[in-house]
């Protein structure tokens, strides 16, 4: 049974921090669901499924492991399995042993899935700008990407890490 404290301990928010952080939360409530409803609808692949196809193509060896790719593509390793159970039955990507660290899975991205990719690219980067990018000013999204980082390392220190190791595209 959880021990109730006193209220008068808890650091409250102010209205101003309050309004940023109803803010924060339509945002990361309402932005994947719009990227996702463009990719579906574009491309027959949805956001998580795009995000996996990024990080595989973006991999210096073509391959990555699971684990990596499920903080990379912020996704438990079931969701993960199972998003790339669907590529790979779709031919876009194939498993394998990954002996970058040891000897784990990975998965790498196909020639076909190569081609989804960058056929649902320029789609996903125009609504991208439009829901984002445009909409902000350089220093504004320079901030939002800052800031997203300092909370991605505060709440996943694993993702941060592999974040930072990421090449820059």
């Amino acid at each position: 049974m959880a021990e109730h404290t006193d209220d008068t301990d808890v650091p409250w928010l102010t209205p101003s921090e309050l309004k940023d952080w109803v803010s924060v939360v339509a945002l990361c409530s309402t932005l994947p669901s719009a990227l996702d409803a463009q990719l579906k609808r574009d491309a027959g692949l949805n956001l998580f499924e795009y995000h996996i196809l990024v990080h595989l193509d973006a991999s210096p060896n073509g391959m990555v492991s699971m684990s990596d790719l499920a903080l990379l593509a912020q996704g438990s390793l079931s969701r993960l399995s199972h998003a790339v159970g669907r590529l790979e039955r779709d031919g876009l990507v194939r498993r394998g042993a990954c002996n970058e660290v040891g000897r784990r899975m990975g998965a790498v991205l196909t020639d076909a899935g190569r081609a989804r990719l960058e056929a649902a690219a320029p789609g996903h980067v125009r609504e991208v700008r439009r829901r984002v990018v445009d909409v902000l000013d350089p220093a504004q999204l320079q901030a939002l990407g800052q800031a997203a980082r300092a909370v991605v390392a505060a709440t996943s220190p694993e993702a941060a890490e592999v974040i930072e190791r990421a090449p820059d595209r």
